[in-house]
């Protein structure tokens, strides 16, 4: 027989099963796990004797971080057969959506983190966790975790360094960029893009996409001329601009299927686009930006 949710069980844990949600997002990757590992955290939660448990908010974060890092170990197989770029699920923000500073080029240096290094660097520096939690969380003594969190620190220096456009002078060049490449405009294009520019494609095999990161001004502005020649392409239906994973962009519809850009601006110019395809990484925004 399966257990009823009891309803201080339920009451205790919804208020904090958004930050729980963004810890396991932010430690995954997917927006599909992160919501399996959380639920799983409130099936345990309905096992655990709450009358001992002084600070569910640290109990249950301590759950959702072990659970993540078990995943994370086949996760990191299943990378290392991927097909192109990955990329993180995209997550489209609104105006209620609780900001940090993790945008999406730092979600990809994450990636070259080991899981305990990732664990104690986003516990501390972006939830604010003390290292004596953390120590017990991850099973290695407090400094221990210190050093985790600074060599992660380290080796996320340049990717940490955070793109300060203000969000109505992105979007515009979000909406500038769109115009542009989709009616292949080299002129506005190459005033659109700094010199090293990156494009990072993510198909993930299941549709057309770059199998590697294009690098460059010119191998970029190549990529999207071919694409503004072929059919469709400029009929891109445009869903919504906004901020993807912290950065200005927009959802499309094209004629394979929907796909959301990212772009890193510098100094006014776009220095990083972050293309989302496959199908599997964009199943929980279609529902809500589809309609």
């Amino acid at each position: 027989m399966v257990a009823m949710p009891q309803p201080d069980a339920a009451a205790s844990f919804d208020p904090l099963r958004p930050k729980l949600t963004r810890i396991a997002y932010r430690m995954l990757g997917s927006v599909a796990d992160a919501e399996d590992v959380v639920q799983d955290a409130f099936l345990r939660w309905l096992d655990t004797d709450r009358d001992g448990v002084q600070v569910p908010e640290a109990f249950l974060r301590r759950i959702v971080t072990r659970l993540c890092l078990d995943l994370m170990k086949s996760a990191r197989r299943r990378r290392e057969t991927y097909i192109g770029p990955w990329l993180p699920e995209p997550v489209f923000e609104t105006g209620e959506d609780e900001i940090d500073d993790i945008t999406l080029p730092l979600m990809v240096a994450l990636e070259r983190l080991s899981p305990a290094e990732r664990a104690a660097f986003l516990l501390h520096d972006v939830f604010a966790v003390g290292f004596d939690e953390i120590a017990e969380t991850i099973g290695r003594a407090p400094a221990a975790c210190r050093q985790l969190a600074s060599r992660a620190r380290s080796h996320l220096q340049e990717a940490r360094s955070r793109f300060t456009v203000p969000k109505e002078r992105g979007l515009a060049i979000a909406e500038a960029f769109f115009a542009a490449s989709r009616r292949g405009d080299v002129q506005q294009l190459q005033a659109l893009l700094a010199a090293d520019v990156t494009m990072h494609a993510d198909g993930g095999g299941k549709r057309s996409a770059a199998k590697r990161v294009v690098t460059g001004l010119d191998d970029v502005m190549k990529v999207h001329l071919w694409l503004a020649q072929q059919r469709g392409y400029d009929a891109s239906e445009l869903l919504r601009y906004g901020l993807v994973n912290g950065l200005p962009g927009f959802v499309t519809r094209e004629h394979d299927g929907m796909q959301t850009t990212a772009l890193a601006i510098r100094d006014g110019r776009i220095v990083g686009i972050y293309i989302v395809r496959n199908p599997d990484k964009l199943r929980h925004l279609a529902d809500g930006l589809s309609n």
